[in-house]
């Protein structure tokens, strides 16, 4: 038995990330988000608010089960900043670079760098029936970006559960393993086994 999910996200790496890891987790077909429905507007004050948001709305737009997330990154100086912000935290309308810059800037010299990816994923499906799971990584955040691979904060974020590489320098692979995406949407896939709404 094969589930559809429609992505709710519109970020095309995000989306490119559930779909190699649900696609190895089970019999999952994803497809696009309907090109009528514009952008979700993120106003949840948590991660599980907005990843919520965007799957309920997805399901109401395209009558099918929709698959969404949202991730932050918690940095310990900075008192949980970026957090929910991640996306917006040099703007609405910044790139990846302008994120990363910002932070860098705002960490300074400072010697404690400690921070943790969290992604909260979330299926909502038309008869009303909601799941989500949450996936974790403790790291820290490098002095200076290093890496061409991955988006967002990857070119400076060293998870601790590998070998000094940012997760810009790991194959998407090696990322997927330890990254907080990764755990959550594995985690997510094992509630659907769980429920009978998906076969390994």
């Amino acid at each position: 038995m094969t589930i559809r999910l429609v992505l709710a996200t519109a970020n095309p790496d995000k989306a490119k990330e559930m779909v190699e890891i649900l696609s190895a987790a089970g019999r999952v077909e994803l497809v696009d988000r309907p090109t009528h429905v514009g952008e979700v507007e993120e106003t949840g004050d948590t991660l599980l608010e907005n990843a919520r948001l965007k799957a309920m709305a997805l399901c109401e737009a395209a009558g099918a089960a929709a698959v969404a997330d949202d991730t932050g990154l918690v940095v310990d100086a900075l008192g949980g900043a970026p957090g929910v912000w991640s996306a917006r935290y040099a703007g609405e309308d910044a790139t990846y670079d302008d994120n990363v810059t910002k932070l860098l800037a705002e960490l300074g010299d400072s010697t404690e760098r400690r921070a943790r990816f969290e992604t909260v994923a979330y299926v909502a499906f038309p008869d009303g029936t909601e799941l989500f799971a949450v996936g974790e990584v403790e790291g820290v955040i490098a002095e200076s970006p290093s890496g061409d691979g991955g988006f967002g904060y990857d070119p400076v974020f060293i998870p601790s559960e590998g070998d000094g590489r940012t997760f810009a320098q790991m194959s998407p692979e090696e990322k997927h393993v330890v990254s907080h995406r990764g755990r959550a949407f594995r985690a997510l896939a094992e509630r659907m086994v769980e429920m009978g709404v998906l076969r390994t």
